[in-house]
């Protein structure tokens, strides 16, 4: 499995992420660094601050500061379902 090209500091950043907006939830699949366990880490959350170098997304296990040449892919997600009642029985 090949590793996608990391971005350099001088290129600019990537259209699919500078369209995304603040306060829009996104999925990041993110390069981990060599020697770790695994190749990448997915991290869910909505957009709280951005620029051309991090991401900040707000997730449930609170704030990640993400740089930008650390993410191999990534996309829009959908709100998540609004909870159910629990049935009556």
């Amino acid at each position: 499995m090949n590793n996608p090209k990391p971005v350099s500091p001088e290129e600019p950043i990537r259209p699919e992420i500078a369209e995304w907006q603040v306060g829009q939830r996104v999925m990041v699949r993110v390069n981990l660094p060599d020697g770790d366990s695994h190749l990448y880490t997915d991290i869910l959350g909505y957009i709280s601050a951005k620029n051309s170098e991090f991401i900040t997304l707000d997730t449930r296990a609170g704030e990640r500061v993400i740089p930008v040449a650390d993410i191999a892919i990534g996309k829009l997600i959908p709100p998540p379902p609004a909870r159910r009642r629990p049935r009556q029985q």
